[in-house]
């Protein structure tokens, strides 16, 4: 397995992932506190670092998918060459039918690792996920924010929730079917992120020195080019 080198992880996107990462938790924090408050008088302070942080991380994911498009990184396991990283999350011929070996390679099922672009599959389609997740829990954000939940965007999105069919406990309120969405979408985050943490982990600490520190080991330069 290729250690990460520094041409797969520009400093742009080190930054990008360091603003997900506090954002997040942040953001999960303040949000036990809205949902179970500990302690009184800090309900304000709360709701205003959580939805500061809520318009932090919707940027955040907005710049990273466009920056796709135009910064160069390595996309190929252990080379040095860059192309658009927008090529990191098509279907490329280095992890072509590479999904279920990859599984169980993650499972310790599998002892050697898989010939793979800069992403596995798995990798692909849970960053994929993990966009579409972070602007659909802003979305229904904005959708329970007094300030924007009244604009026709996000008043359309409360109506449509309201009427699907989600039953919340009497005395909810109009936007409790919106709340609902929002609290399992954050859950899927957490659990997503813990599952992340895990896999980012289990053979080592290189990918962490990389992307929080932009430090590729020193045996990673073996066999790239």
């Amino acid at each position: 397995m290729h250690k990460p080198l520094k041409e797969q992880h520009p400093p742009i996107f080190v930054a990008t992932h360091w603003i997900n990462f506090v954002a997040l938790v942040i953001l999960m924090l303040s949000g036990l506190y809205i949902h179970f408050p500990a302690w009184s008088g800090f309900m304000g302070v709360a709701r205003g670092v959580h939805i500061f942080f809520g318009i932090i991380i919707f940027l955040n994911v907005i710049v990273r998918i466009v920056l796709a498009f135009f910064v160069k990184d390595s996309i190929t396991q252990g080379s040095r060459e860059k192309e658009l990283d927008i090529k990191n999350f098509w279907f490329q011929k280095e992890n072509r039918h590479q999904f279920f070996p990859m599984l169980r390679w993650y499972l310790f099922m599998k002892k050697d690792y898989p010939i793979s672009a800069k992403y596995a599959t798995l990798q692909k389609i849970s960053y994929i996920a993990i966009a579409i997740m972070l602007l659909a829990v802003s979305y229904t954000g904005f959708c329970l924010w007094g300030v924007t939940n009244q604009l026709g965007i996000f008043a359309i999105g409360n109506v449509w929730f309201a009427n699907i069919g989600i039953h919340a406990a009497p005395g909810g309120g109009a936007l409790m079917a919106t709340r609902i969405i929002h609290y399992i979408i954050a859950w899927l985050l957490v659990i997503i992120g813990m599952i992340h943490v895990y896999i980012a982990t289990m053979h080592g600490l290189s990918a962490w020195r990389m992307i929080f520190l932009h430090k590729e080991d020193a045996d990673a330069l073996e066999g790239s080019h």
